[in-house]
């Protein structure tokens, strides 16, 4: 049995994840908790929680305690985090773990001071904070520790930031709380003023992944959307096409590209050389949006491609922080 363990935890608005040294990904749930109304009390977490999301009583309340990128619950979080630490630490649950979570690069320090909290009250022995644009990059493969300049934008379902990685650290950086939950909500307006059709976020989401578009599509695809209607409360059936869809989320991602743009401005120009020779990689799962590279490259003048595996780069690169502490000791807060 190993005298300690070393675990990574990505604590995403949309889903969380742990990787574990020697073992990686050991868990990715839905950042969604269960709790009865009256008296707070923690009835699911995860899984288990997700599959009440828009059906649960009026006596049990699902919620997302991480709102765009942070945490809105702290009490709900503690739980949240106790859960998955036990959940992965198993039957050695009394071996405190040491524990690297990644937080957004714009964090206040009561933010920062909010997570150290949480995470320690849940089970940590010790807990280390690292920004989540400089994990994203060492998970992506970018080689960080050079002085060549690399340009990361990652966007998860809270939030997106766009940074400039050289010699280990984070050079520049802007972000935005817009991610892919508020293309989600474009698509649910989108569809309740036009088609007075009323959708859950997981149908929303369902119509981003399979017909939505960064550019204007060229081949329009089409799909079927049941909902509610919104006048008369009754069920109703209509049917979409791509070209609405990229209507209904341009605006947002329009936010995104800005960020890119504000962080370049700021950015030294021998690194922007740097980037407009590497490329600007882009991270987190709304990376796998739809031609989104291909947005980023014709509004920024960029060549933009998407790592592999873009969902996976944050908590796999915390993982080879946490793996690596004293290389990466330095860049940690």
């Amino acid at each position: 049995m190993k005298l300690f363990r070393r675990l990574a935890i990505d604590l995403g608005t949309t889903n969380s994840m742990v990787w574990e040294v020697g073992r990686g990904l050991v868990l990715n749930e839905p950042t969604i908790v269960a709790i009865g109304t009256e008296d707070r009390r923690i009835l699911a977490v995860g899984e288990e929680a997700k599959v009440m999301l828009g059906k649960s009583p009026e006596y049990i309340e699902v919620i997302r305690p991480m709102q765009d990128g942070v945490i809105a619950d702290y009490e709900v979080t503690e739980a949240m985090l106790r859960y998955f630490l036990r959940k992965v630490m198993g039957t050695a649950w009394f071996m405190r773990p040491e524990v690297m979570i990644c937080v957004p690069a714009g964090v206040t320090q009561v933010e920062q001071r909010a997570v150290l909290e949480a995470t320690l009250s849940a089970g940590a022995k010790k807990a280390y904070l690292i920004d989540e644009p400089l994990a994203a990059a060492i998970g992506a493969g970018i080689p960080v520790s050079e002085s060549f300049g690399n340009m990361i934008v990652d966007v998860g379902g809270g939030a997106a930031e766009a940074a400039v990685i050289s010699l280990g650290g984070v050079i520049t950086h802007r972000s935005i709380r817009i991610g892919g939950n508020k293309l989600d909500w474009a698509i649910m307006e989108f569809l309740r003023n036009k088609y007075d059709l009323v959708v859950g976020e997981q149908s929303a989401e369902d119509i981003k992944i399979r017909i939505g578009c960064a550019v204007r599509p060229k081949r329009s695809k089409k799909m079927e959307v049941r909902g509610r209607s919104n006048v008369y409360g009754l069920p109703k059936v209509v049917e979409v096409d791509s070209v609405e869809i990229f209507e209904a989320i341009k605006e947002v991602l329009g936010g995104i590209v800005n960020i890119i743009r504000e962080t370049l401005k700021v950015t030294p120009p021998e690194l922007v050389a740097d980037i407009m020779d590497s490329g600007i990689v882009l991270s987190g799962g709304t990376a796998q949006l739809d031609a989104f590279n291909k947005l980023i490259a014709r509004e920024i003048g960029v060549a933009a491609h998407v790592a592999l595996e873009p969902q996976f780069c944050v908590i796999k690169g915390t993982g080879i922080a946490i793996e690596n502490l004293d290389v990466y000791r330095k860049a940690l807060r």
